[in-house]
């Protein structure tokens, strides 16, 4: 009897430990630690700041600590890397981008992970479109009379961006292939440089985040042609989106998501993705992440994300291979 007590014992408390490890793994008693978020690009910016602002709204409604953790480098590479390879539970999330998830696999040749199979995704963030601005010295009064001058005059117009193989690349060589015109790429290190000399005349046309262009527009220094996004802007509400303006096909949207190491179990990415979703519900985050950013709400779907997201690696491996996008 005592041999029988004790194998009950053992047992029991065998079923204990695993069934507890179990349950942290499921998402019954997650998070049952602090959890770190890693942000590929540098403090201060708006991924971060953007991501804090989740980081912080998960800490008050699941009560543990939801830590930023910056960790640039490589073109959001070597953030994305320590994810991926990080144990799938739940306690190692990414602060991801549109190049992390849906570019970089066809701008290189090798990565030292795979998108698709060794991150998760859990929820959009927030999604937003460019903005097509140019040069009042530009006769162009709208999309119409921009692409009947760039095919009077082939390889005469340009646009800048703030480098090669950035999302705003991209919407450029998009927008070429649906119009079937040749607007020039001129690339810059940044934003900033690009603004200048688009300011200044010496490029013609952008495309632009619209935080970065409005005061711009507002002046009168830039002229709002179009917006990439699926429907308009709430900060640029007289401007037609690319399908309005009767382009099929064109619209390009950038994102920040929250996603997870591969193989994070199920439970845990639906309980992230229910918290997320209550937290862009919230009109003191949706006025914020507007007015201080910019950017809207992400879709709420878990699915929905997941096909879009499958959806967008394929549109751009096809501009990447059309438009023979390098990057260094």
């Amino acid at each position: 009897m005592k041999r029988q007590s004790l194998v009950a014992i053992l047992l029991a408390s065998t079923f204990a430990l695993h069934g507890g490890e179990a349950a942290a793994q499921t998402g019954g008693a997650y998070p049952a630690k602090p959890v770190r978020i890693i942000v590929t690009l540098a403090a201060g910016g708006s991924s971060d700041i953007v991501t804090r602002v989740f980081a912080q709204k998960l800490s008050d409604q699941l009560k543990q600590p939801f830590l930023v953790e910056n960790r640039p480098g490589a073109n959001s590479i070597l953030g994305a890397e320590h994810v991926a390879k990080s144990a799938p539970d739940g306690y190692t999330l990414l602060s991801a981008n549109t190049s992390i998830l849906t570019i970089h696999s066809s701008l290189y040749a090798k990565l030292p992970y795979d998108p698709q199979r060794d991150l998760a995704p859990i929820s959009m963030l927030v999604i937003q479109g460019t903005v097509l601005v140019i040069h009042p010295s530009l006769a162009a009064r709208s999309l119409k009379e921009l692409i009947a001058l760039a095919r009077a005059e082939p390889g005469k117009l340009n646009y800048a961006t703030p480098g090669n193989g950035t999302p705003f690349h991209l919407s450029g060589e998009l927008f070429n292939a649906q119009t079937g015109i040749g607007l020039v790429h001129v690339p810059y290190k940044g934003f900033q440089p690009a603004s200048v000399d688009l300011l200044a005349g010496r490029v013609q046309t952008s495309f632009a985040t619209v935080l970065d262009v409005l005061p711009h527009i507002k002046a009168g220094k830039l002229r709002p042609l179009v917006y990439t996004g699926y429907q308009r802007h709430a900060l640029l509400p007289d401007v037609p989106t690319t399908a309005e303006a009767g382009i099929r096909n064109a619209e390009s949207v950038s994102f920040f998501a929250l996603a997870a190491p591969g193989g994070t179990p199920r439970e845990i990415i639906t309980r992230l993705n229910a918290e997320v979703t209550r937290i862009k519900a919230q009109p003191d985050v949706r006025q914020r992440l507007l007015q201080e950013f910019g950017v809207e709400p992400g879709m709420d779907s878990l699915q929905e994300f997941e096909a879009f997201l499958r959806d967008e690696v394929v549109k751009w491996a096809k501009i990447v291979k059309a438009s023979g996008i390098k990057v260094e």
